[in-house]
């Protein structure tokens, strides 16, 4: 039963940002920073991105308030496609808008690899392509 809760919570940030990205045309109403670095979104590209692979206990910092804030990360592939046999990860921040890559849900730790976070806050999503190291 856990299991299909966070797999809802999930689709629907995942679902959200995709549909956010499509009507805007730009993947950050709000900035994120991961590890120290910030997203940056270049034009044309239908994700931010952080440049530099992180550590898998990255800090996760969200410039946006919200009395919740539901992060979504999923396994890409090698080539950037989600991974779609992979379970997303799920990290709530709830009264703060700082947490860290290693505070999931199931408690379980990122393995190295291609990642996609889709952060839902305050009726908006933001998405971004990362690596962890």
């Amino acid at each position: 039963m856990k299991h299909i809760i966070l797999n809802i919570f999930a689709l629907i940030g995942i679902a959200t940002g995709t549909a956010r990205a499509q009507e805007d045309g730009s993947p950050l109403p709000f900035g994120i920073t991961l590890g120290g670095k910030p997203a940056a979104h270049k034009k044309g590209e239908p994700f931010a991105k952080i440049a530099d692979a992180v550590a898998a206990d990255a800090t996760i910092e969200i410039a946006t308030k919200a009395e919740l804030i539901i992060i979504n990360v999923s396994k890409a592939k090698v080539d950037g496609t989600p991974d779609s046999a992979a379970a997303p990860a799920i990290i709530l921040l709830q009264g703060t808008t700082k947490g860290a890559l290693d505070k999931t849900m199931d408690k379980k730790k990122l393995a190295a690899g291609n990642y996609y976070l889709s952060v839902v806050a305050d009726g908006k999503t933001a998405s971004i392509q990362f690596t962890v190291k």
